[in-house]
Formats: C-alpha cells, sequence, structure tokens
C-alpha cells in the first residue's frame, strides 16, 4: 500500500489565501510542513495570516495577469499551486448585474489561468527534477449540477472543471499532477455582501450540516501528499446530506 509523503520539502502558493478555502488550505499545508505563499487582494489579511504561519505574502488581484506575475517573480518557484480564489454573486438571467456576470468570470476562470501560466513553468521544473509537482483547481458541484440563481457561478465553475481535465492532459506526460477538488455546500465568506445568498446560505444550513472550510483543506492536503506517481484528477467532497 502506498503512503502520504511529507511536505516538508515542498514549497506552495494558494490564491485566495485571505479568507475561506483559501486561508483554510494555507494553515493545513503550513501545518503538514509546506512553505507557503499567500496570495489574495487584502493585505491586511494576509499580513495577519503571515504572521501566524510564516512564508510570503503577496496582495494581487487574480485579474490582474501583470500583477499575478510580477507577484510570480517575487515568490518565486512553488511545486503546489492551489488556485482557491472565487466569488459567487447570484442572480438571475432577466435583470441580472452585468459587471457581476463579469467579475464571476474574470475571478473565477480568467484568475485561476492567470495564476496557473504564471506558476505552472515551475511546477513543470519541480517535476523534472524528480520531485512531486501539483495543480490543485478549487471547483464546485456546482460544476455539474443545475443551480438557480447561480447559473453564472456554475457556469464558471463547469468551466474550472473541463478546464482542469484539459490541463491534466497536457501537464500529465511531463508529471505534473492536475487536480479538480469540487467542495458541495461550504461556510465561507464567499457568499458575503449578497443579502439573497446569504438567505440562501441561512436556509442550506437548516437542511443539511454544511462543510467547513477546514474539511475542504484536508482533502487538497490529502492531494498533494500522494506518492509521486499518484494522481487523483477529480475530488467531489460534500455534506452527508446535501444531495
Amino acid at each position: 500500500m502506498t503512503t502520504a509523503t511529507a511536505l516538508d520539502d515542498r514549497t506552495a502558493v494558494v490564491t485566495g489565501a485571505s479568507s475561506g478555502i483559501g486561508a483554510a488550505v494555507a494553515r493545513e499545508l503550513a501545518a503538514r510542513g509546506a512553505r507557503v505563499a499567500l496570495l489574495a487582494r487584502r493585505r491586511d489579511r494576509l499580513e495577519a495570516l503571515r504572521e501566524e504561519l510564516g512564508g510570503t505574502a503577496v496582495a494581487a488581484d487574480v485579474t490582474d495577469e501583470a500583477a499575478v506575475a510580477a507577484a510570480a517573480d517575487e515568490i518565486g518557484p512553488v511545486d503546489i499551486v492551489v488556485n482557491a480564489a472565487g466569488v459567487l454573486v447570484p442572480g438571475f438571467l432577466e435583470g441580472g448585474d452585468t459587471a457581476a456576470w463579469r467579475r464571476q468570470v474574470e475571478v473565477n476562470l480568467l484568475g485561476l489561468l492567470h495564476v496557473s501560466r504564471a506558476f505552472v513553468p515551475g511546477l513543470v521544473a519541480a517535476a523534472g527534477r524528480g520531485r512531486p509537482a501539483d495543480l490543485v483547481n478549487v471547483s464546485s458541484v456546482a460544476a455539474s449540477q443545475v443551480e438557480p440563481g447561480a447559473a453564472v457561478y456554475a457556469a464558471t465553475k463547469a468551466a474550472v472543471s473541463h478546464l482542469s481535465r484539459n490541463l491534466r492532459a497536457e501537464l500529465a506526460p511531463r508529471n505534473v499532477r492536475v487536480t479538480s477538488v469540487e467542495p458541495g455546500m461550504v461556510l465561507s465568506e464567499l457568499r458575503a455582501g449578497s443579502e439573497l445568498a446569504l438567505a440562501w446560505e441561512e436556509q442550506m444550513k437548516a437542511a443539511i450540516d454544511p462543510l467547513a472550510a477546514a474539511d475542504v483543506a484536508e482533502v487538497v492536503a490529502f492531494v498533494v501528499g500522494r506518492p509521486r506517481h499518484v494522481s487523483l484528477p477529480s475530488l467531489t467532497v460534500s455534506p452527508t446530506r446535501q444531495v
């Protein structure tokens, strides 16, 4: 039976690290010995987490390609990339907020592409030296489900999951593992600022026992901790009562 490999010689960059799943992933990877670089927009929160975990913190908006490239230069090579930055703004097509549509596409999809493009050369280089190398994209069960009132968000996550499959085809021959992690209902700040989303979340809390961000973080750490020859292309993690 294969066993997990230690992370104490690994270096990770985690986007969306100022809160929610991103912050939880950063904490979990650091707890398992990895050096962690934090990437998000909110500098104050990043600095607080950096003081807790050590490592590097760089404030950058993933939708800004130049800022991401500069962040990659500052952080340097890594062998784990976790794309956890995301935004959900619910709304229907009729009367929908087109700026919110654009923001979700830019953060959830284009931001992931910017980060991946900036850091994947380091993953390829690490794999070429015989080291494990991981690109982990946080998608959602919304990628394959109908989500009334969250169609744009669901569409972006469907794109993330399918993009991950295509990136795996591109990178697997060079020994870079690509994984799409698709969480179900998670209590996080993803819906903050939206009364509709918060009301929906309260209804879901009454119906199921949602995941905590730490639950997803443990799955991510499991993925990157596999022996180098073991890949987990796609994982779904969901509350037991969510169907």
